[in-house]
């Protein structure tokens, strides 16, 4: 079969394919495994980027509730009301925790973020709002202000006004040259410092991601947070934690906020939410959304936000991960994962890092573990190594290049696992 691919014809050149230039394109996906037009598989580590990590692809409920719903009502804006968005809200405010008890359905993640930062502005009557070096929340202008990375941002100011960052929680690189936990948590100490010598005393909001994924799968060390809670709620601000990637299991609990000991004011959702269908949401509780009943009109709408056929996908998504509890699998298949990461570390020293919760790891490519110089170029070489024998390996990425962030499916067998960790031992003999 002679597909043409299309990519460098009619995309813009920022749409980029995992294999590159390669003629590689995919027409099926069921649980871990993509088939490409020649008919061959590959078992997925990035599942669209965290998309279907929980439930896999093409998931029957997800299915059968799409082809119900399509063939009723696909499309209605975001004013009308509809049974599906109902439903969804009622379900989703009954398997989250307290004290989240209002929702707000938007397309895609970055768009839930923007209409957190919104509300926490409308709420606070303050503008300035915190991040992290590192961090990652989206590419609409909002979002991309807080990002902690420079390369994303050049050419695109002016960036939003009264976005303050501090050092991230990213042990292996610490930007303090500190060691936890002798460091006593020095970088969550210093949003104090930055409180009272970088900001107009206008903070709305502290931004964070409870793992940073796109900078590579970086979990926060215990105690983190809870100081970071303590600060906050010091001065009277509030915590908005960007849990696109992780809610509903992929770090071993049903929301990551939950390894660390506090509930935030706001989190946003969204991959897992909708089965892989495009949807987000934004939770807070009610007294800040009340922060939005006045004036008229609305201050925030988006036309699809709520449209039936992604909120009849987003209850089934919904409806299947808790029936089937994918936190518990991932929690599981994590430390099986691991483990044979960790025997690759032993056996490869171009690895010089192995962390993460649950599903969602990062593994770390240097070129010397002392000096921990990135190793980009064999980080590349690897993903490209892997695609050969069968695999998708999320290889250089990270803010470096230099990292594989795992995000693989807790539908996957531990016979899949270990055919993953073979093709990537034999690539790691291949760069090493």
């Amino acid at each position: 079969m002679e597909i043409k691919s299309e990519n460098g014809n009619y995309f813009l050149p920022c749409v980029r394919h995992h294999f590159g230039d390669e003629e590689i394109i995919f027409v099926e996906a069921k649980g871990a495994v993509l088939k490409d037009s020649e008919g061959r598989e590959y078992i997925d580590l990035l599942c669209s980027h965290g998309c279907a990590t929980l439930i896999g692809y093409n998931h029957p409920a997800v299915v059968e509730a799409v082809k119900e719903q399509v063939g009723k009502m696909y499309s209605l804006a975001i004013d009308y009301n509809t049974k599906p968005a109902r439903d969804l809200a009622e379900k989703l405010l009954s398997v989250v925790p307290e004290p989240f008890n209002k929702v707000y359905f938007a397309n895609a993640g970055a768009e839930a973020v923007e209409v957190a930062l919104f509300l926490a502005k409308k709420y606070t009557k303050k503008y300035e709002m915190v991040s992290l070096y590192g961090d990652f929340h989206g590419r609409t202008h909002g979002a991309r202000s807080l990002l902690g990375f420079a390369p994303l941002k050049k050419g695109m100011g002016p960036m939003l006004p009264g976005v303050t960052r501090i050092p991230s929680y990213y042990c292996y690189r610490c930007q303090l040259g500190l060691e936890y936990p002798a460091c006593n948590l020095q970088c969550a100490k210093m949003l104090e410092d930055a409180l009272y010598y970088d900001t107009s005393s206008e903070v709305a909001v502290f931004v964070t991601e409870p793992i940073q994924g796109t900078a590579g799968n970086i979990p926060a060390p215990d105690g983190y947070f809870q100081e970071i809670k303590k600060i906050l709620d010091k001065h009277n601000i509030l915590l908005f934690m960007d849990e696109i990637f992780t809610a509903f299991g992929s770090t071993g609990k049903k929301f990551c906020f939950e390894h660390y000991g506090i509930v935030p004011d706001m989190i946003t959702m969204s991959k897992t939410l909708g089965g892989g269908l495009p949807i987000s949401a934004l939770l807070t509780t009610d007294e800040i959304a009340q922060a939005f009943a006045e004036p008229e009109p609305p201050l925030y709408y988006t036309t699809f936000g709520s449209n039936p056929l992604m909120a009849a996908a987003a209850l089934a998504s919904i409806e299947t991960i808790m029936k089937e509890k994918p936190w518990e699998r991932a929690e599981e298949l994590g430390k099986y994962w691991m483990n044979g990461l960790r025997k690759l570390q032993d056996k490869y020293d171009v690895i010089g890092d192995v962390r993460g919760k649950g599903v969602m790891i990062g593994v770390e490519l240097v070129k010397d573990r002392k000096t921990k110089e990135p190793a980009k170029e064999e980080s590349i070489r690897l993903k490209k190594e892997a695609g050969k024998r069968g695999l998708i390996l999320p290889a250089g990425q990270g803010w470096f290049g230099n990292s594989i962030r795992l995000v693989p499916s807790v539908v996957m067998t531990k016979v899949q696992i270990d055919q993953s960790l073979q093709i990537m031992d034999d690539s790691f003999a291949v760069i090493s």
